[in-house]
């Protein structure tokens, strides 16, 4: 059996991570018709059906499943050093870029990324993509997205790591329903609180909290951090944050942020991406254009 050719496989791996014969079309700048010729050579190369029309869109076959996992891989290594030997130029890149971030990032980080990436690149695409912590992984080795701020710790050799800020959790609230500082536990876990959800990436306060037996009434769990402000000026509600966002959250408004009374480790707010791709120019320029920026917030 002959090699599929480059495009070819573009194809297969787009296909299989969209699911979409519409959105691999889009990816790759082509019509939808040119996809369907492509996976009708590449199941003719292959001898197997490959994808198969699902409720929920292209369902990859067996064969399909097996094959993803080495082209993926031989394809991100490919085109990181065939983009290696090319000379790269910021101020004419027109390339599109995918930076996953939580609600958290996009409130406290993504104004200075987005300035630094455009004063550098003005012809360059940002597309910000809401963190799902559980896909983290899986998003970078498949390329779904160049990199990925968040402060869960992810232990996987595949990907590079650079730790960009660090940050403390402190509980926020009203300033009248707050009173003097330091707050103290008693009332702390007297007062209601409002939760975000595990899912941001922020349990670390929840953890120290349930191994010390300390018992809050947690009335309202909402999944996002951004909705906090107008909750807790409306209510008699308390909510642990990343003292990063406190700030912003306290900024014009009458909210105030006291330390927790009880000791929680700080924690890294970090930048992943694809180990294999760090021979990419672009790439390379990305990550240390991200770097540059939250040093000079």
């Amino acid at each position: 059996m002959s090699l599929p050719d480059l495009n070819l496989i573009r194809v297969f791996v787009l296909l299989y991570e969209t699911a979409s014969v519409t959105s691999t079309a889009e990816r790759l700048n082509v019509t939808q018709p040119s996809i369907s010729y492509a996976l009708a050579r590449l199941r003719q190369q292959f001898d197997d059906r490959l994808f198969i029309r699902a409720r929920h869109g292209m369902s990859p076959t067996m064969t399909a499943r097996q094959l993803y996992p080495p082209l993926r891989d031989a394809l991100g290594q490919l085109e990181a050093t065939l983009e290696s030997m090319q000379v790269f130029d910021p101020a004419s890149c027109s390339q599109r870029f995918r930076l996953a971030l939580t609600d958290l990032g996009e409130m406290a980080l993504l104004p200075a990324i987005y300035q630094k990436l455009q004063k550098q690149a003005p012809c360059i695409e940002l597309e910000v993509v809401p963190l799902e912590i559980d896909r983290v992984e899986e998003w970078l080795l498949s390329s779904r997205v160049n990199a990925v701020i968040c402060s869960r710790p992810i232990m996987t050799e595949s990907l590079e790591q650079c730790v960009i800020l660090r940050d403390r959790y402190v509980c926020l609230g009203r300033t009248e329903l707050l009173g003097p500082k330091p707050i103290s536990l008693k009332k702390f876990l007297a007062i209601r609180h409002a939760l975000v959800a595990s899912s941001s990436g922020h349990g670390l306060a929840e953890d120290v909290m349930r191994r010390n037996g300390y018992q809050r009434k947690v009335s309202l769990e909402v999944p996002h951090f951004s909705v906090l402000p107008r909750l807790l000026l409306a209510s008699d509600l308390l909510a642990i944050v990343p003292m990063q966002i406190a700030k912003e959250f306290i900024h014009d408004c009458k909210l105030d942020y006291h330390e927790l009374p009880f000791s929680v480790p700080e924690f890294d707010v970090t930048l992943y991406w694809h180990a294999g791709y760090s021979r990419s120019p672009a790439q390379r320029w990305f990550c240390e254009s991200i770097m540059n920026a939250i040093k000079e917030i």
